[in-house]
């Protein structure tokens, strides 16, 4: 049973599918790998061609070679002040691969790379720049990087 820490650095996207009815999009991403969450700043007033640079961690645990479910999934939205947020699209990254090599090495890395962003229907609308790294930890060290605490019950 394999733990680690997969780092998302989240770049800068083009050719975005503009939803925004007045001025111009206030694209954000929400990204998520499994049951982890983290929301990306919002690019105001940057459009169809946002830039983030921006890194997440997310933790990885139970990372076993036979798992092919480690999907990185990326969902842009436009800010909206007086309505719901917008869906612009999204771009899913299969990070098995990553993971495995990291697994098996200590660490695995997809350099920044251009992903399509596609709509529900599959249709195109951008392109997001996207880099993922696994690093493999120990148990202690996932800890100290997250700031948790790690309790143990003794007998």
């Amino acid at each position: 049973m394999a733990r680690g820490i997969l780092e998302v650095q989240l770049i800068d996207a083009k050719g975005l599918h503009d939803t925004a009815f007045l001025g111009k999009m206030d694209p954000y991403v929400m990204i998520q790998y499994r049951n982890q969450e983290q929301k990306s700043s919002v690019a105001k007033d940057q459009g169809t061609n946002p830039s983030w640079n921006e890194t997440f961690k997310f933790n990885v645990q139970n990372a076993g070679a036979a798992d092919h479910h480690q999907k990185l999934v990326l969902r842009i939205m436009d800010k909206d002040i007086f309505n719901a947020d917008d869906f612009v699209g999204q771009a899913t990254i299969n990070v098995a691969d990553v993971i495995s090599l990291g697994v098996e090495k200590g660490n695995g890395e997809l350099h920044p790379s251009k992903y399509s962003v596609v709509l529900a229907d599959r249709t195109y609308c951008g392109e997001i720049r996207v880099g993922v790294k696994f690093t493999l930890k120990m148990e202690e060290e996932i800890a100290e990087e997250f700031g948790g605490w790690k309790h143990s019950f003794g007998h």
